[in-house]
């Protein structure tokens, strides 16, 4: 089932993406792509450690195709601004539409809310994708090694460093972290949750921290809900967390923050 909803939801992103270029060409997003814009740099605030000993990446959230709506009434902005006072080194924002009620409106909304780099998430499979996020300012986006080639992965990762966008490398196996160090990449994030199943092993980012290469960063995602977590995969190695669903249920979201920064 869950395989299936991944197949979905790429094949939509398809039909998303051919409907977009015929309403704003390829040509002029690349035009609009050379107007300067200030970047936040994702990847520096990660580098290391925040004050706490950790850096975490607060997601705005307000749905899920596995837990149906997570938020109905979520305000980007608002929710922005109490990440921002409770410690979060960056935000992470939902863009798609069809699956997770996204929008590229939520990204611009939360970003000019703050001054944190704003990751953009998403399914992304097209370089126009990729124009698209240097137009709407995001400072990173995610890319998921299983649903792209290698020359894929590598070609964006080449176009993210020409925009200079940073790119958060998903990977969840052996196999896609080889993918994603051939293609060169350097910020790794470990999801927790197997795209093809649903299911979900913290025990995964503690595994997978131990292969990576020297020069890489490791951010751990998925599953992630209380202090507890956080302080066994930090026994890792790992520093940074995307902590997205339990943030966004979360009553004060400022607070459960700074609780799971200890």
């Amino acid at each position: 089932m869950a395989e299936d909803i991944l197949r979905k939801i790429v094949e939509d992103k398809k039909q998303e993406i051919a409907l977009a270029k015929r309403n704003l060409p390829e040509r002029v997003l690349r035009e609009k792509c050379a107007k300067p814009r200030k970047n936040r740099f994702f990847f520096k605030r990660l580098e290391k450690p925040g004050p706490s000993g950790i850096n975490i990446i607060a997601e705005i959230k307000r749905a899920s195709p596995s837990k149906g709506i997570i938020c109905a009434d979520l305000d980007p902005a608002a929710l922005a601004r109490d990440y921002e006072s409770g410690g979060a080194a960056a935000l992470s924002v939902l863009t798609d539409t069809p699956y997770f009620n996204g929008s590229f409106e939520d990204l611009k909304t939360a970003r000019k809310a703050t001054n944190l780099p704003v990751l953009r998430k998403d399914f992304l499979i097209s370089a126009y994708q990729i124009l698209e996020s240097a137009v709407m300012q995001a400072d990173a986006l995610l890319l998921i090694v299983r649903i792209l080639e290698q020359e894929q992965l590598k070609d964006y990762l080449s176009l993210c460093a020409e925009l200079q966008i940073d790119a958060l490398v998903e990977i969840h196996s052996e196999d896609d972290l080889e993918k994603a160090t051939i293609a060169g990449a350097r910020l790794i994030g470990i999801n927790n949750r197997n795209l093809r199943s649903f299911e979900t092993d913290i025990n995964t980012a503690v595994r997978m921290k131990s292969l990576l290469a020297p020069h890489q960063v490791a951010v751990a995602a998925s599953g992630i809900q209380a202090r507890e977590d956080i302080q066994k995969i930090k026994g890792s190695g790992i520093w940074n967390f995307l902590i997205g669903e339990s943030l966004v249920r979360s009553q004060n979201p400022k607070d459960f923050l700074k609780y799971l920064q200890g």
